[in-house]
């Protein structure tokens, strides 16, 4: 047990839906004192019902559920999952931003957390008045950072800045900052989630060897979320894959990412039903049947790079003739960036079964982490039969010309077309 760094034990957490608070202390009290005596809800809105017969199970979601585990001290810890699987619920239990439902947690010294943009920074404050203030809350004295501040400031690479307020920075500086100061400042548990997505590739690189530094050589425990498999298996010797709340794998980092790839990130790309029933997408007009990506031979892919032509394979059966449904997607990308919007009106209403492919050209992607969220609709009056995303990441081609030349850095943006240069 002496070497037990974190230990989580029958850890739940729910979220109860619909308004919680009404703006004030006073107010608050008020509606909790009718509720305990039974009576009606003081600051109900017109038309909601305060009968508490029909409240069900539908009004929480629970977020985490009986999650049990130990991680010792000096382990690099890779945490997986789908978005809403519950990863970063458990680091804000875990970083004491937010508390648990049920359960106990039990850890061995102070925790230095970097979960979003802009997390544990005061907005007013200069980089260096911030650094301090972090250092405080991690019970560190005042001569302790300063010893640290160079390594900070030189790490991030924003010693030009340091006396400016952080709402002035951009989100790389801010998380080149925060990581800086959570890695360096003298803290005996790193936690640290997908934020640095925000970072260029060379930056990323740089923190997932510091965050290696600190577990192996200062044995610290890292606690790490990526979607990146890549990176996750670079840094981490073990992890546990996170679903639907639940840990669903725990064990080596090899094996788990390979149960992640194997059963839920392929689930991710592709759609099929196998009929009607209550787990088809969309309703009594229009059913979704299949919707997959695959390559120019119609093949099914899972492997994406820059150079490949993406197919979007959508398969729908029209139930009622009396709706004309149409086809659109909408392509953003994981960080909720809109990259574009297209839409189809196909003019094709017979009953039955309906295919149709969009394709993405090669060459107009970045390499980065995409959602395609199909939708189905009819106009006059306007209505959306279904709607349903699929995600796909797209990698860089080191064996064809992706047109970065010399250029060894990560190209901005959301895309990366290739243009035609001509000298004159």
């Amino acid at each position: 047990m002496s070497n037990i760094a974190i230990k989580v034990e029958n850890l739940s957490k729910a979220y109860q839906l619909g308004q919680i608070g009404t703006g004030t202390i006073s107010r608050d009290l008020e509606r909790w004192y009718a509720r305990i005596r039974g009576k009606e809800d003081p600051f109900l809105r017109i038309g909601e019902s305060n009968d508490q017969h029909t409240k069900s199970e539908s009004d929480v979601v629970w977020s985490l559920k009986d999650i049990n585990f130990e991680i010792e001290q000096g382990d690099a810890v890779g945490i997986i999952g789908r978005n809403g699987a519950g990863k970063s619920t458990l680091l804000k239990i875990l970083s004491k931003v937010t508390a648990p439902t049920t359960g106990k947690i039990s850890g061995r010294g102070r925790i230095a957390s970097l979960l979003e943009v802009g997390t544990g920074f005061h907005p007013e404050l200069s980089g260096r008045e911030n650094i301090f203030l972090n250092g405080a809350i991690l019970g560190m004295r005042k001569k302790e950072i300063q010893r640290k501040l160079d390594e900070i400031v030189d790490f991030a690479g924003i010693e030009r800045y340091l006396d400016t307020p952080v709402k002035r920075y951009s989100s790389g500086m801010y998380v080149r900052l925060a990581f800086a100061v959570a890695a360096h400042l003298e803290s005996e548990i790193l936690i640290v989630d997908e934020v640095l997505a925000v970072g260029d590739a060379e930056f990323q690189k740089k923190c997932l060897g510091k965050m290696g530094e600190v577990s192996k050589g200062e044995g610290r425990t890292v606690l790490f979320v990526s979607h990146n498999m890549a990176s996750v298996k670079q840094l981490c010797q073990t992890g546990f894959l996170l679903a639907d709340g639940m840990i669903k794998e725990s064990g080596k980092i090899e094996d788990v990412s390979n149960i992640y790839q194997l059963n839920y990130a392929n689930s991710l790309n592709s759609y099929f039903s196998e009929g009607i029933s209550d787990y088809a997408v969309g309703d009594s007009h229009v059913v979704l049947k299949e919707l997959k990506i695959v390559n120019e031979n119609m093949e099914d892919i899972n492997i994406i790079h820059v150079s490949t032509t993406i197919g979007f394979l959508i398969t729908y059966e029209i139930i009622d003739i009396e709706y004309k449904p149409d086809l659109s997607f909408l392509l953003s990308t994981t960080n909720e960036e809109k990259v574009f919007h297209a839409v189809k009106q196909t003019n094709d209403y017979t009953l039955g079964i309906h295919k149709w492919v969009v394709w993405i050209p090669k060459d107009l992607l970045n390499d980065l982490s995409y959602i395609f969220t199909l939708g189905i609709t009819t106009s006059n009056p306007f209505y959306i039969h279904l709607q349903h995303d699929i995600s796909f990441e797209v990698m860089e081609d080191f064996d064809s010309d992706t047109r970065k030349g010399n250029y060894t850095d990560k190209f901005h943006g959301v895309v990366r077309p290739s243009l035609n240069w001509i000298k004159l």
